[in-house]
């Protein structure tokens, strides 16, 4: 029996949500009766997320053939041809069943030799968009042909992959230290990297950083390789331009090996328009996979958007999640697009009120497909963990489901991110506002698990600009020498280091990294493109400035290295909020504990200040166990670390006693203390 509508936790928790109490408890009966009708029609939810195992080609050993099956109930004619049947395209028919499936049996007898692993395939689809070839939607590998740029699918059929051994469990690796990667720009050279090469060469770097997780985007196929990974155009298939399918499932278990997570961006708010490579129009309509008419285009994106109500839809849209955890053992998903997909108008409003969450502007059957999803993710691989991409704060995204939420264990926080650069960009160091700083970081609900970041591949993008470079700009081409003094290289290594460092501290259970970044990764992200004459030369990641022992880059890749050392061995990120000791507006100074280490940071541009007292967290003595002023991070030194810091009592007027220490608060440092 179900709770009454205003008995949800979550509301129960949350008395701002009262008002809208019947709205959420519509939206859980929405879900619930969804999941209802899965389970009466598969037994559960677990096994109605078996597409892959249906549709595409299925063998079948007792009938010694191959069966093919497409969903395209509007189509009038369906062929399969490629080169198992000498590319004549309408010899072998397919047969329309009452369901808008289409199927044909390919026996062993007849196509044993010429169905083979690796052969091309295609349908011709004759619809209302008349005779088109076509990419099957299930397919498992598709290929792009050098010579004619024509994407096919391709019949796979490898001996199965031996994951014998791999039994990894990502909650055993406690909180998520992410590594955000993209496989085809992980390689220095100017060209697309490789599965392989990514497992051999930058897996290793992420463990000796002390990242614990790998999110990779750009898996899943999408035919322009500068939309990043995000117009998909086959949703099974892991993209060829990296590898074949094997080459991913053993960078994954090579990473499990290493004790490294693998999650996957994942991209369902979307899909791309092409009607040769995608899903749009697959049976000659324009409503399969999408509403119909202009409600089905993602105008922002110039993309197609997903019908979130419709059955089959909702089935290949779970059995692809299914499939990702299922075949290449990723240990959970980022999801992509989360704000796109759960309001008709994208998110391109201002979330200033309680209503706009709850109004008709809120796409109810996209929040039961993602509740749906969640639900089946925690089913299938319970230690899963999903990260949901939502700018709006949709209250209810990370709360469980059975408390009447949506289910994921996570959330980005993305303002952390557009703070950064806004305050970089428009307000003058002197101007920075400390409170501002500590609001920001730390406006989350302690239910809601967050994600931190100071800059991901966002900020990274043509356009933007990293933190690195938005500091520093151009006298990254000169001054990164470590001989060389620069007032501007010295501001930005300071800060730098900085914000990482309060990010990871004040902003959530989790952090995240775009590869690179760590060590300030000069320039831009720019995918080959007509604009820059088809040029890799911003599609790579230039490791060596971080391997030469001669630049600057080298003490922020150490510094970063530290502080995740420090961040792990302490607890901080497990600690919760941290505890506001002091705010010191007119020196800049914040400081707050996590246990008993002391975080002080100094962000003025020029005052430095001796003798400077602290509270502390408990009398006794302490000790520096990072700096970011330590001449091993690329700072001046100032600081003689190895002085102990002893406490002392102080008694108010109301006589009560704290305790404060003495420090030399250097400015544009952050310092951590540890009580010893």
């Amino acid at each position: 029996m179900e709770n009454n509508d205003t008995e949800l936790r979550m509301v129960k928790d949350d008395p701002w949500l009262e008002p809208v109490a019947g709205e959420l408890g519509y939206r859980r009966r929405l879900y619930l009766d969804r999941l209802a009708e899965m389970e009466r029609g598969a037994g559960s939810l677990v096994d109605f997320a078996n597409g892959y195992r249906w549709f595409g080609f299925q063998r079948d050993d007792a009938a010694k053939g191959w069966w093919f099956r497409e969903w395209l109930p509007g189509a009038q004619d369906v062929y399969l041809f490629g080169e198992f049947n000498g590319w004549q395209r309408t010899e072998v028919p397919l047969e329309k069943g009452a369901d808008g499936v289409w199927t044909v049996f390919l026996s062993d007898e007849k196509y044993a030799g010429r169905l083979v692993h690796g052969s091309l395939v295609k349908m011709l689809v004759h619809g209302d968009n008349g005779w088109l070839e076509r990419i099957p939607s299930y397919i498992r590998r598709v290929v792009q042909d050098e010579r004619t740029k024509d994407f096919c699918g391709q019949f796979w059929n490898p001996e199965p992959f031996d994951w014998g051994g791999d039994d990894f469990d990502i909650s055993k690796n406690g909180s998520l230290l992410i590594y955000e990667a993209h496989v085809g720009m992980a390689q220095e050279e100017e060209r697309v990297g490789t599965y392989r090469e990514f497992a051999r060469n930058v897996l290793p770097r992420i463990k000796k950083l002390g990242y614990n997780t790998v999110q990779l985007m750009a898996v899943a196929e999408h035919p322009y390789y500068g939309s990043f990974g995000y117009h998909v155009s086959s949703f099974f298939a892991a993209s060829s331009r990296f590898g074949t399918p094997e080459d991913l499932k053993a960078l994954i278990k090579k990473a499990h090996g290493m004790g490294l997570a693998v999650i996957m961006d994942l991209v369902q708010a979307h899909y791309v328009k092409n009607v040769n490579e995608g899903l749009n129009e697959l049976d000659g309509t324009d409503h399969l996979y999408s509403p119909p008419g202009e409600a089905g285009n993602q105008p922002y994106w110039d993309s197609k958007l997903f019908d979130y109500g419709k059955g089959q839809v909702q089935h290949f849209l779970l059995s692809n999640v299914k499939y990702w955890l299922d075949e290449f053992h990723f240990d959970g998903f980022r999801f992509d697009g989360v704000t796109s997909m759960i309001y008709y108008h994208h998110g391109y409003t201002e979330f200033d009120s309680r209503e706009k969450y709850f109004d008709g502007s809120v796409n109810r059957d996209a929040l039961t497909y993602l509740t749906l999803a969640n639900r089946l993710v925690h089913d299938f691989r319970p230690q899963a963990v999903t990260i949901a991409e939502d700018v709006s704060g949709m209250p209810g995204m990370c709360i469980p489901i059975p408390d009447g939420g949506v289910g994921f264990d996570y959330r980005l926080g993305m303002a952390v991110p557009d703070f950064w650069i806004r305050l970089l960009k428009e307000v003058p160091d002197e101007e920075w506002n400390i409170w501002e700083i500590w609001n920001i970081l730390t406006d989350r609900l302690p239910q809601v698990k967050t994600v931190a970041y100071a800059e991901s591949h966002d900020q990274a993008l043509v356009g933007d600009k990293t933190i690195a470079f938005r500091l520093m700009d151009k006298e990254m081409y000169t001054d990164m020498n470590r001989a060389c003094r620069n007032i501007v290289v010295e501001r930005g290594m300071a800060l730098h280091k900085m914000i990482r460092l309060v990010t990871i501290s004040l902003g959530g259970q989790a952090y995240l990294n775009f590869m690179g970044n760590e060590f300030g990764h000069p320039e831009w992200i720019d995918f080959p493109r007509e604009g820059n004459g088809w040029s890799y030369a911003h599609a790579r990641r230039l490791w060596s400035l971080a391997e030469n022992p001669f630049l600057r880059y080298s003490y922020l890749n150490e510094f970063d290295r530290a502080m995740l050392r420090m961040v792990k061995r302490y607890g901080v990120l497990d600690d919760g909020y941290a505890y506001n000791r002091l705010m010191d507006g007119e020196n800049k100074t914040m400081a707050f504990s996590h246990g008993d280490l002391l975080f002080v940071f100094n962000w003025h541009p020029d005052r430095s200040l001796p003798d400077y007292a602290v509270p502390v967290p408990e009398p006794g003595k302490y000790r520096v166990v990072l700096s970011t002023d330590s001449e091993k991070f690329g700072g001046s030194g100032r600081q003689d670390e190895s002085v102990a810091h002893f406490s002392y009592p102080v008694t108010d007027a109301e006589g009560h006693i704290s305790h404060l220490m003495k420090i030399y608060n250097i400015c544009r440092t952050a310092t951590v203390f540890k009580k010893m």
